[in-house]
């Protein structure tokens, strides 16, 4: 072991919870102890163990129920039973129930280490020593701590990866931590916002020019695409609910085919782990027919839920005192920590806009701080200059929209054929750009921007 894996042992009897916390600690394990499953289900909520350990017959929760129970608040968490009633009957609902392992007592000590090994390996469990895949994420919450343990776990194939969570909740992070545990960790990681590239635009970013395809590029001039430029790595399609329908059977088409094809082109070999980003349901996408649903069962082969920072507030002072130790840096302050009553305010707040936010407003009591440690007053005045709540995405992006069509058309004057020529549009789907954000040509006669 090359860090210290943490092992929730539980058993009634206190000399054999004794004799178990000494064999597991001579063998560089850090155990929790517990006399019954209450007190287990209690400690494993407040820090999730990398493995349990527990009796079967106990008064009150048994280990069965103890087993139920964890898998709950943490699927997948590997459980090791044991009991001096080890008759096959037991043995064979232990694992149907998913119990991990099943040792009888008397146990055998080397056998049972074995067991534990076997289950912290197949459970992608390391202790702090194997964290560096993940350096980049500060968080100690039990949440986003099981969001992590199945991120590895997923690392360790080429399955497509769904991850959805609201605005800066840390989504890419996620993605790139994954990307640093998988076998592709040398290979590069290529990020593509689906909502922010011009939809005239997004084919040839993914999938690249070739020289016969409609762009009439030559040879020379050809685009690889961004699933050419993560062969052998990792690609990050964030807010892939903004694919146009139009490019999602060419999306679905890399998928089934392991190829990048051009426009014009035969499809080109592309060994590539695809991870995708969401703000959205996307079952309910496909329900409304913006989403197609062989596109969404390919993409959700592994799906992740990264939970906003208001669902992990035990991150929210880790988190703080980092971006106040850059900040500081950053603009030659001498703030070094928050008061408690600072802090304390931070934690209270309701975060609408995520880490994101938490970091400006930190930033912003950082630049208004005349002191060593930022007071109450000093952090209470940084909230309040925060926004009560961001934009909604489908917000910003109808605003984006009519902003970019009223430049367009005072540009042309209120011309619609050059203005759509601009947009790369035909005259048709220009006209109903303009009537769902009720503008009319005529409004812009005469003007120029």
């Amino acid at each position: 072991m090359t860090a210290k894996a943490t092992i929730l042992v539980v058993d009634d009897d206190p000399s054999i919870l004794r004799l178990l916390t000494m064999r597991l600690e001579s063998a560089g394990y850090a155990v929790q102890s517990a006399e019954s499953g209450e007190r287990a289900l209690a400690l494993a909520s407040v820090k999730r163990p990398d493995a349990v350990i527990t009796d079967l017959k106990m008064g009150g929760m048994d280990g069965l129920a103890l087993h139920d129970a964890v898998q709950k608040i943490a699927p997948g968490l590997p459980v090791i039973i044991l009991t001096a009633h080890g008759t096959i009957p037991d043995a064979v609902i232990a694992t149907q129930r998913g119990v991990f392992g099943f040792v009888p007592k008397p146990f055998d000590g080397k056998a049972l280490l074995d067991q534990v090994e076997r289950a912290l390996r197949l459970s992608a469990a390391g202790g702090a020593a194997d964290e560096e895949w993940r350096r980049d994420i500060i968080s100690v919450s039990a949440a986003m701590g099981e969001v992590l343990r199945q991120a590895k776990l997923a690392a360790q194939s080429d399955s497509p990866i769904l991850i959805r969570g609201a605005t800066g909740s840390g989504k890419e992070l996620v993605a790139r931590a994954i990307h640093a545990a998988s076998s592709r960790a040398s290979g590069p990681f290529v990020v593509i916002n689906c909502a922010a590239i011009p939809e005239s635009l997004l084919e040839s970013e993914l999938f690249g020019t070739g020289p016969a395809s409609e762009s009439g590029a030559a040879e020379d001039d050809a685009e690889p695409g961004a699933f050419r430029e993560a062969e052998n790595g990792t690609l990050f399609l964030d807010e892939v609910d903004a694919l146009p329908l139009a490019l999602q059977p060419n999306l679905l088409r890399a998928l089934q085919e392991h190829a990048a094809r051009p426009s014009g082109n035969g499809g080109a070999p592309a060994s590539v782990r695809l991870i995708s980003g969401t703000t959205r349901n996307m079952g309910e996408c496909v329900a409304a027919g913006e989403f197609r649903e062989d596109l969404y069962y390919r993409l959700n082969v592994v799906g992740l839920v990264v939970p906003a920072l208001a669902e992990r507030r035990e991150d929210i002072v880790p988190l703080a005192n980092d971006f106040l130790r850059a900040a500081a840096v950053r603009h030659g302050k001498e703030a070094r920590a928050f008061a408690p009553e600072a802090l304390e305010l931070l934690v209270s707040a309701p975060w609408p806009g995520n880490v994101p936010e938490l970091e400006n407003v930190v930033e912003r009591a950082v630049l208004l701080a005349t002191t060593a440690v930022i007071p109450a007053a000093v952090a209470q005045s940084a909230l309040a200059a925060a926004p009560a709540t961001l934009t909604p995405l489908d917000e910003a992006k109808r605003g984006f929209e009519r902003d970019y069509l009223v430049r367009l058309l005072k540009i042309t004057g209120g011309n619609v054929s050059r203005a759509a020529r601009m947009a790369h549009r035909n005259r048709t789907e220009f006209y109903k750009l303009l009537d769902r954000h009720g503008l009319e040509p005529g409004m812009f006669k005469g003007e120029r921007a």
